[in-house]
């Protein structure tokens, strides 16, 4: 089901018209309702869906890249909105998931991903100490990889991916190179949240505390049921 903009939070309202795609499995997760997650990105994710994802990706780190130039320095060391990390520490961990995602799935689809490679270990922080222009490039390096995963993975979408995560399971190509924006998602409401504390232009629905430096975003974590991660 497409997510419906007037439901939305205002920032969440102006992406779905560039990725609603990436959107509606978002929302979903964020309202609770797991299966409708994986069920809305298997629908996203057939037969051709990696040219039409593209430019979803690309809107998404226009996204990154907006706050990126407009949050102030002080920013980047405050807590991110994810488990004890700084701002800049959960940027880092979003830009590598984002890059090692549809990588796994560029692999699988060029039917060379690793026999002996490991399980996912979700929650990896990005270096605490990055600035604002490592920040940069490396959301760019992300950009291109996204775009050499998207080459590789068009026509192959429906093929299974052997990438194992604890917390989401196992999808299929298509669905990994999708499921990537969608966890971009998670890391952009709390970008939100954040923007809203230092009253930048972006809006927010999440619960903030100034008073301690932290934010609450409305979102959910991105566990999906184990029996439907493994069902073909």
């Amino acid at each position: 089901m497409p997510a419906d903009p007037a439901a939305l939070p205002v920032w969440l309202a102006a992406l779905e018209a560039h990725a609603p795609d990436l959107v509606a499995p978002f929302a979903a997760l964020a309202e609770g309702r797991p299966l409708e997650v994986r069920r809305g990105v298997r629908a996203r994710a057939g037969e051709g869906s990696a040219a039409r994802i593209l430019p979803q990706h690309a809107a998404i780190a226009e996204a990154y890249a907006a706050h990126l130039d407009t949050l102030p320095d002080a920013a980047f060391g405050l807590p991110g909105g994810e488990v004890d990390w700084t701002l800049a520490q959960a940027l880092g961990h979003a830009f590598d998931a984002r890059s090692a995602l549809v990588t796994a799935a560029s692999l699988a689809a060029q039917g060379r991903f690793p026999a002996d490679a490991p399980t996912v270990v979700p929650g990896v922080p990005g270096p605490a100490d990055a600035s604002r222009d490592q920040l940069r490039r490396r959301l760019a390096a992300s950009q291109r990889m996204v775009e050499r995963a998207a080459r590789a993975v068009t026509g192959h979408e429906k093929e299974a991916c052997p990438l194992e995560h604890p917390l989401v399971g196992r999808l299929r190509c298509g669905e990994w190179f999708l499921f990537a924006g969608v966890h971009d998602l998670m890391h952009l409401d709390q970008l939100d949240a954040l923007a809203a504390l230092f009253a930048a232009p972006a809006r927010t629905s999440a619960t903030l505390t100034p008073e301690a430096g932290t934010l609450t975003p409305a979102r959910r974590s991105a566990t999906l049921t184990p029996s439907e991660a493994d069902c073909p």
